[in-house]
């Protein structure tokens, strides 16, 4: 447990070697166990942890992408870590980016995988190429006007977000007939996906909540201030977090290295990719 003034984050730590600190979409702490097997091979530390108000860190309401800087600087101060990378994959991208920004003497280098960026820009069609409906368009202005009843609305939504994600099976069932075919969509994938989703959900859903506020209110962030190298890999076939949000990106970061890959989607560009993106962070393990 790392303290950060009166809160406390829950971090797992994956052992020795060059840290990289890794920032899931689901916010939780829990590492695959296949990338650790990986990174200690290739001589790579991971370390992760639970988003404010998921899993067994303390909740900090109203929180923006940009708080999670000063989680950061206790995690890196906690571990007498000088310099380490970020990895941060979907919904973990701002906050890989937002630690880049705010702790720029210390961030060697940046990877992103499919990496969702932020809503209400003017430069960024959030929802172009992304499988949603009217719904989630009202859901989110509901957010921006009525917070206390988009609240309700959500917390409904989350009970029923932790009967379809929370059960190995589930995200079977998902995958269809990709389930068990390949390492992306292993027992191993759903076991772990559906252990976040149960950590991350706790005791009432108010994470996941604190989450998508910050996902969709803005981040605080000034994308300038990065100025380690990127790495970011996206999947064309990515109907979750479609191509546009990679090429927005590419444009607002200095130093960006962008790759869109044909044949990876969402569910499989962790799996396919983790290799090359750890021998890309190895280049700055120093």
């Amino acid at each position: 447990m790392v303290h950060v003034d009166d809160r406390r984050l829950a971090v797992e730590d994956s052992g020795t070697g060059f840290p990289i600190l890794v920032q899931s979409g689901f916010g939780s702490r829990h590492l695959f166990p296949g990338a650790v097997r990986d990174a200690n091979r290739a001589g790579l530390r991971l370390i992760s942890y639970d988003r404010p108000g998921l899993g067994q860190s303390d909740p900090q309401p109203g929180r923006k992408v940009a708080d999670s800087i000063s989680d950061v600087m206790a995690i890196v101060d906690t571990l007498e870590i000088d310099r380490l990378a970020v990895w941060g994959s979907s919904g973990g991208g701002p906050y890989a980016v937002a630690a880049a920004a705010g702790l720029g003497d210390v961030v060697t280098s940046v990877g992103l995988f499919s990496p969702i960026g932020p809503y209400g820009t003017p430069q960024l069609d959030f929802t172009e190429g992304m499988g949603v409906d009217a719904d989630f368009h009202d859901e989110i202005a509901e957010l921006l006007q009525d917070p206390m009843t988009a609240r309700a609305g959500f917390m409904e939504r989350a009970r029923d977000m932790l009967a379809s994600q929370g059960f190995p099976d589930s995200w079977l069932r998902r995958w269809g007939d990709l389930a068990g075919k390949d390492a992306a969509h292993s027992v191993e994938w759903a076991e772990y996906l559906a252990a976040c989703a149960v950590d991350g959900f706790g005791a009432d859903g108010e994470g996941w909540w604190e989450d998508w506020c910050a996902t969709f209110l803005p981040w605080g962030l000034d994308l300038t201030q990065v100025k380690a190298p990127v790495s970011l890999w996206h999947g064309m076939q990515d109907e979750m977090v479609p191509q546009a949000h990679a090429r927005w990106y590419a444009s607002h970061l200095s130093d960006v290295d962008l790759h869109l890959l044909p044949d990876i989607d969402h569910t499989n560009i962790d799996e396919n990719l983790r290799s090359t993106a750890l021998q890309w962070f190895a280049q700055y393990a120093t």
